[in-house]
């Protein structure tokens, strides 16, 4: 087919249309989510309690990267979605190729970046000694493969900026069953402990990677570009993208960055307290993905429908997406305090300290009950991302940032551990106030971007 049928986020029921849009990448991220997590469940069932601790010690800094990628691929997805949205095949061409070329190289110097200084950045989070030698190797693999995941995620954004959401979904389901496959292998059959799951890990989302390349790049074929010129690289695209994706890195990377920044805090109170923060992580970091994915797909349906000029239906899909997210969350609460128990048993061998139990189920149980917050957050930021009004969502994000900080670190020394998680809410709740009101004002349906 040399034409692309009409885009269906240009018609229909906005409700229906982002629903069965946003599935997939919900489905999708939780299954990058369960590859992470397997990670953890594997080295902590089949190795034990510091093997655990080593890997959520890595993990703060890990998804830093993940959500660095992810953001990066969002905020340029708003131009391809736009030209798309616009019909402007050639030009939606050059950003896919610019992007492309622009995170390839980006996560090439992070890469050597990290490999330099891995061992001097868990140190200065106060990695407790017994712990570092295994947080070093896990660390050192997962910077080799760093190109490989910066790669996935941004050729992701590209599938779901051309409203091919399934496609991304199907890789990860592979890339997943082979990284558990590969991970019991390494860690129970050769008994490679850390440096097994991360071995894993890499070589399931290299593989995925060289996938979505390849179908990408017969998928483009598709889309007739008549005397249009296509670019490989276009400086202009990049500048213009780079002014939607650093908000957009900033928003997705700040629960991560706020982990990262509270790490210090949690190491301080043991290995055993660590392990159990780091399975309760783990939980949430699964919880908040149909969040996350909701705004993100809203980022796109809106993207689409400016592009077109219908500013109307961009509010209907935002009034979808805040129903979609209050639903999610009444599930999620219900679970959380149900089975919160047998969630976090599942991370620990039986031997487990009482204190990384207690820490673990502490913290599911207090989360649960706002992950509406952090829903309307994300659903109302993806709104003003896809109409390309980032400074606002940006400045609401870092306050969410700094809050987070500053409650962990200045409580944590009185009231204890529980300091750091009773911040996450406060935080949330801020951001979605001032990116609500910001939305209410209606300035992001009066921004171009192409």
């Amino acid at each position: 087919m040399n034409q692309t049928k009409k885009q269906d986020m240009l018609t229909g029921k906005a409700g229906k249309t982002l629903f069965f849009f946003a599935l997939p990448m919900i489905l999708g991220n939780l299954f990058q989510q369960f590859y992470n997590m397997a990670d953890s469940i594997i080295v902590g069932r089949y190795v034990g309690e510091d093997a655990l601790a080593a890997v959520g010690a890595s993990y703060s800094l890990t998804t830093v990267f993940i959500m660095i990628a992810i953001g990066g691929g969002i905020g340029a997805s708003v131009i391809t979605s736009q030209y798309l949205g616009a019909k402007a095949y050639g030009k939606m061409k050059t950003s896919i190729y610019t992007a492309c070329i622009s995170f390839l190289a980006i996560s090439i110097v992070l890469a050597v970046i990290g490999l330099l200084l891995n061992r001097n950045i868990l140190i200065a989070l106060k990695t407790p000694d017994n712990i570092l030698t295994d947080a070093v190797i896990y660390l050192e693999i997962y910077f080799y493969g760093l190109p490989f995941l910066f790669m996935y995620n941004i050729l992701s954004a590209m599938f779901n900026a051309l409203g091919k959401s399934k496609i991304p979904l199907f890789l990860l389901i592979f890339s997943s069953i082979l990284n558990v496959g590969l991970d019991l292998y390494m860690v129970r059959s050769l008994g490679m402990g850390v440096a097994g799951v991360a071995i894993a890990t890499v070589i399931a989302q290299g593989l995925s990677a060289l996938l979505s390349f390849g179908i990408l790049w017969w998928y483009l074929k598709r889309f007739e570009t008549k005397e249009e010129t296509v670019k490989v690289f276009d400086l202009n695209m990049l500048f213009r993208g780079t002014k939607i994706a650093i908000p957009s890195i900033i928003q997705q990377s700040i629960v991560s960055i706020g982990m990262l920044l509270v790490q210090s805090v949690v190491n301080g109170f043991g290995s055993s307290v660590l392990a159990g923060y780091s399975a309760g992580m783990r939980i949430e970091s699964i919880c908040i993905v149909p969040m996350i994915a909701t705004g993100n797909a809203v980022s796109t349906f809106t993207a689409h429908n400016l592009g077109a000029r219908q500013v109307e239906r961009v509010k209907k899909g935002y009034h979808a997406g805040i129903m979609m997210i209050a639903g999610f969350s009444i599930i999620l609460c219900l679970a959380l305090q149900l089975f919160h128990g047998s969630i976090i048993q599942a991370f620990l061998k039986e031997d487990s300290g009482l204190a990384a139990y207690q820490t673990g189920n502490g913290y599911l149980t207090f989360i649960g009950w706002f992950f509406l917050l952090i829903g309307i957050k994300a659903v109302t930021d993806g709104v003003l991302r896809g109409a390309g009004d980032v400074n606002m969502y940006m400045a609401a994000n870092l306050i969410n940032l700094t809050i987070r900080v500053l409650v962990a670190n200045l409580l944590a020394p009185v009231v204890g551990v529980q300091a750091v998680w009773w911040a996450v809410p406060i935080g949330w709740g801020v951001n979605a106030i001032i990116s609500y009101t910001w939305y209410k004002t209606g300035r992001w349906s009066r921004k171009r971007v192409i």
